[in-house]
């Protein structure tokens, strides 16, 4: 019943996922589709560049909740299954997982998505508020220190793998198997997430990658 009931969860955070934000807001507002313009990702920074202030921050908005009531919902329903017993810190790595995975894959779309950095923050934000504060502080260091977003959100994702551990590890003294199991659910959120950077990384090697405010070079 715990593991049917696990699997339900990380279900509902799929379709909970796959609600992209982006491409609500901007069909809603422009009655276009943000993966037909600008770099055509469908997340906040292509938002912004293309569309400007408000329909990012509704984007922004969107992609944070889906994240938090993914988690929420899912620790909720674990805990009434297991009468308390179970590690909601685990189903919120597992299933927030798959809230990313939504978003970057989503069925509703033709599973073309964005590229999931907004949603894995809120995920950690529900889960590890102080771990949340620490990524996001090292983030706004290297974001503003190279100019680069993706070299922020790359630098990022690797050291929210690090973070998982040593919060739970060193600073909680949480048991090492329960650690491993969250930090493998982060690090496949890492690797997903430098996965769906990959052209940005080549923009990067090729020095036509957009810096922050800056308009938009051709690739």
């Amino acid at each position: 019943m715990i593991l049917i009931s696990l699997i339900v969860c990380a279900l509902i955070s799929y379709l909970m996922g796959s609600l992209n934000s982006a491409i609500i807001v901007v069909k809603l507002l422009k009655n276009e589709d943000i993966r037909e313009h600008g770099s055509k990702n469908a997340g906040l920074t292509n938002t912004l560049r293309c569309y400007g202030k408000f329909p990012a921050l509704l984007t922004l908005i969107g992609d944070l909740a889906k994240g938090v009531v993914a988690v929420l919902v899912s620790q909720a329903i674990m805990n009434a299954v297991s009468g308390g017993t179970y590690d909601l810190r685990f189903v919120g790595y597992f299933c927030g997982l798959f809230a990313v995975l939504g978003h970057i894959f989503p069925l509703y779309y033709g599973f073309k998505g964005g590229k999931g950095v907004l949603v894995c923050s809120s995920v950690l934000l529900v889960i590890d508020p102080p771990a949340f504060a620490i990524v996001i502080v090292f983030f706004a260091i290297v974001t503003a220190a190279t100019k680069y977003v993706s070299v922020g959100s790359i630098s990022a994702a690797l050291f929210y793998v690090a973070m998982t551990f040593a919060m739970n590890y060193f600073m909680r003294h949480t048991a090492l198997s329960a650690v491993l199991s969250y930090t493998i659910c982060t690090a496949l959120e890492a690797a997903v997430l430098i996965y769906m950077h990959r052209s940005n990384i080549q923009r990067l090697r090729n020095g036509t990658e957009n810096k922050l405010g800056e308009k938009k070079k051709d690739s």
